[in-house]
């Protein structure tokens, strides 16, 4: 009881410390700062004898560290023990092509995805009856995962397949006759409770647990959708514009189209009313591009959302025979690269005998290619046209959406390029007076010694947007002054020309940016997060809660393959 008392007593000085602390500094005597040191170096004094008695005692007097620390080993060696001995198990399962064997089991299984999945799940939890979690865990989920987590039918998720063989796991604690919590329960029970009476209890847990699993199969959205939210409202979240985020993104926006269609048609209009006439020609006709690309960028979508529901209604007639032609071929291709392992064995024949056992390898070479003939004879007649007219559907689907996603890009980026000319305004005039100056120096100054001048102004034009032709005009004066032969003459009339043109941006980009850019701003504002979206650094809250929420269930992608 010693080191608690201590406690308490320095928890009580450094409380009374605290509750005496005048934050004003210069109101504090020098009797009341002494008896503050004094009572801070009592609590901290109180707080290192009782570290000290602490450590004494558990080294010394109850031999508490040691003990922990051994017990800790003990558990340690053991896990590691386990995790060594399954990594030698699995490795040499592996070696000896144990995995290939499983994995030609699993996907030679009639019912693509879920049949699989349904026998992996069985074995696992036929396995808790008898094994460990630690040895399910780690020897048989290494070899089944991959398999399972490389089928593109389901298009699982890791961590929905983790929490699945997690709650057939959980299981194990449950099934007799090893289960951790009917010895738990074994060793708490009278003697009047008998061991198939607790058998018989956990039949409606296992029950309960076997309900989950079915529950959160159905469900994956119940898994994946936590995880999918957290990433997408993080700082490091995918942008928009990420591939794997195309089919969600388009899911919400057209929603957004529907619901918002007629705010956003309003807001082309209103931009369309802008008078963009005294802008330079190019950024004038990109701007006007943009407007029409916005006005059909709505449509576009529609248009690619028809396409794939052409692909949708297509998919079921399809997928059987896409199926039973992948599993002819994937025959067809087993027994190719057993053709190859022995053509392969046929180029290292040494020794004697050769001849014998080359003609040997050659037979069993040429009835497997014979074997190949008819199993690829099996391939149903319609295949390839079949084949043909769904490919000729998915192209379709994928030049719509990929004619809408340009349009979409090509309707808001020019809006965005515009906003920072225009932002950029203001850091133009005094460049001018920079150019003025430098403009006088060329003519009374050693042509070398304005090279590096010059330079320096060019990159300042750099900086700023719209501003590429005076650039120009600044670096070819700056050559002209170069060489064996500089000609101030030239460099004087470029610079006079770059003079000129700051003067004529300086006109319309006074003028844009009082008329012109309200409206633009306006406007970039009223699409961002539609037409935008995709050239967003993030994806806004409420885009990235529909994305989540679609993300989070599973879609068959396997007629890609």
């Amino acid at each position: 009881y010693v080191p608690a008392i201590i406690g308490l007593l320095s928890l009580a000085g450094i409380a009374f410390v605290l509750a005496n602390y005048d934050t004003n500094v210069k109101n504090i005597t020098s009797e009341e700062s002494a008896r503050g040191i004094l009572l801070g170096g009592i609590a901290v004094a109180s707080l290192v004898v009782a570290l000290i008695w602490s450590t004494l005692r558990t080294l010394r007097i109850g031999n508490t560290l040691r003990e922990v620390m051994v017990e800790t080993a003990k558990t340690t060696s053991l896990v590691f023990i386990i995790l060594m001995g399954a990594a030698l198990l699995t490795a040499a399962f592996r070696a000896f092509g144990g995995e290939d064997y499983v994995r030609d089991y699993l996907t030679s299984l009639p019912g693509g995805f879920w049949s699989q999945f349904i026998i992996v799940m069985a074995v696992i939890f036929f396995l808790g009856f008898f094994l460990d979690f630690i040895e399910i865990a780690v020897v048989v989920v290494p070899i089944v995962a991959p398999i399972l987590l490389a089928d593109p039918e389901a298009n699982i998720t890791a961590v929905w397949l983790g929490v699945m063989i997690g709650l057939n796991i959980q299981t194990s604690f449950l099934t007799p006759p090893f289960g951790f919590a009917l010895f738990y329960l074994r060793g708490v029970a009278p003697p009047s409770v008998k061991t198939v009476d607790i058998y018989k209890g956990v039949v409606p847990f296992i029950l309960l647990q076997l309900c989950g699993l079915a529950i959160v199969g159905n469900y994956p959205a119940l898994v994946n959708y936590l995880p999918y939210r957290s990433s997408f409202l993080s700082e490091t979240a995918p942008p928009p514009r990420n591939p794997k985020l195309q089919y969600c993104l388009e899911e919400y926006l057209t929603g957004e189209y529907v619901s918002r269609g007629p705010e956003l048609k309003s807001a082309i209009a209103a931009a369309r009313g802008l008078d963009l006439s005294y802008l330079p020609k190019p950024l004038a006709n990109s701007t006007t591009k943009a407007l029409n690309n916005a006005e059909q960028a709505m449509g576009l979508l529609a248009e690619a959302n028809a396409a794939a529901g052409v692909v949708n209604a297509a998919a079921p007639g399809f997928k059987p025979l896409h199926s039973q032609v992948r599993d002819i071929q994937k025959r067809a291709r087993d027994v190719k690269e057993k053709i190859a392992e022995l053509e392969t064995h046929v180029g290292q024949l040494r020794g004697d005998d050769i001849e014998r056992r080359r003609q040997a390898l050659e037979a069993q070479i040429s009835a497997h290619r014979e074997e190949v003939k008819a199993i690829e004879a099996t391939i149903p007649a319609e295949w390839a046209k079949a084949r043909t007219d769904f490919n000729a559907l998915q192209r379709a689907e994928r030049m719509a959406q990929a004619k809408y996603r340009r349009t979409a890009d090509q309707a808001y980026e020019p809006i965005t390029e515009l906003q920072k000319v225009l932002a950029a305004s203001s850091g133009l005039a005094p460049l001018k007076d920079k150019l003025l100056a430098l403009r006088g120096q060329v003519e009374g100054s050693e042509p070398e010694a304005m090279l590096n001048p010059l330079s320096e102004l060019g990159k300042e034009f750099t900086k700023l947007e719209g501003t590429s032709d005076i650039r120009s005009m600044v670096s070819n004066a700056r050559s002209a002054l170069r060489g064996r032969k500089p000609d101030k003459e030239a460099a004087v009339k470029l610079l006079d020309s770059a003079i000129a043109a700051v003067d004529a941006q300086l006109v319309w980009r006074n003028r844009a940016s009082q008329e012109l850019a309200p409206g633009i701003s306006a406007y970039e504002a009223a699409i961002r997060d539609t037409i935008g979206a995709r050239l967003q650094p993030n994806m806004t809250r409420q885009q990235a809660l529909a994305v989540a929420a679609c993300e989070a269930n599973h879609r068959d992608i396997s007629l890609g393959f």
